[in-house]
């Protein structure tokens, strides 16, 4: 007796006794039939968890590499990352989109902040706090006690996020301004892209899809700047131009390996 596969599911396929002279029949109807049934389930497997293969014409971050088939090139600065897949559920991936996109302009914002007061104060330039280093900005006494000011930014910052979070959930559902009625943003926006007072300039109306790239890639490189300049202060003690001024003026032996932390 020989033995042939007959139908059954995609992993588990049961053997089915029959004659020699039937074999060859059977085996050529059944076994392609099997095979075709194991790579609709393959296909199908793929397309639910996301590991289909990512188109090779777009963008890698790694030419030559399987990248996820879920980044499919739709997001801005999408180059197929995520070693650790953490966007195969799309719901999540939606909400790390937007995480994303607001820790890029706080930390452009927080790079602005550290460079360009730390300039200014070079050249002489003076007011309140002028040449206070960044990393001291919490002990400088200002106007008001710090934790007053603090509390006073955590209630602002509360409004401002339960509001995102509202038009994240339900896009357009905080576009009124409940307390200033007569401020409205355009119907239609997309969640992060609020425009209307928010884009004065009216850049929006121009080619959006490059200034999102723009953006996101400034911001990524912001966040790994704001990085840095965390462990700089922490390895020399010091603010960021005063470390390049430092470096350029002898930088054959003003650098990283040089610096006590790193002989460790």
């Amino acid at each position: 007796m020989a033995f042939v596969l007959a139908k059954s599911s995609a992993f588990g396929v049961a053997a089915k006794p029959v004659s020699r002279r039937s074999s060859v029949a059977v085996k050529a109807s059944a076994v392609p039939e099997n095979v075709k049934e194991a790579r609709e389930w393959i296909d199908a497997w793929k397309a639910k968890s996301g590991a289909s293969v990512r188109d090779a014409s777009l963008p890698s971050w790694f030419p030559g590499a399987d990248l996820p088939g879920y980044l499919n090139g739709a997001l801005p600065g999408d180059f197929g990352f995520d070693p650790l897949r953490l966007g195969e559920d799309p719901v999540k991936l939606k909400w790390y989109v937007q995480a994303e996109l607001m820790n890029a302009r706080f930390a452009m914002l927080a790079v602005a902040g550290i460079l360009v007061p730390e300039l200014l104060s070079n050249i002489g330039l003076s007011w309140p706090g002028a040449g206070v280093a960044w990393y001291d900005a919490g002990k400088f006494e200002y106007f008001a006690p710090a934790s007053s000011l603090f509390g006073v930014q955590m209630l602002l910052f509360a409004w401002v996020e339960i509001r995102r979070y509202q038009d994240f959930v339900k896009p357009g559902s905080a576009n009124q301004d409940p307390i200033f009625t007569n401020n409205k943003l355009p119907d239609g926006n997309e969640p992060g892209y609020p425009g209307g007072i928010f884009d004065p300039f009216g850049w929006s109306k121009g080619d959006l899809k490059s200034l999102k790239l723009k953006e996101i890639k400034n911001g990524r490189l912001a966040m790994l700047a704001f990085a840095g300049f965390i462990g700089q202060a922490y390895t020399t003690g010091t603010t960021p131009l005063k470390n390049l001024a430092t470096h350029l003026a002898d930088p054959w032996s003003t650098t990283v390996w040089q610096n006590d932390l790193a002989r460790l």
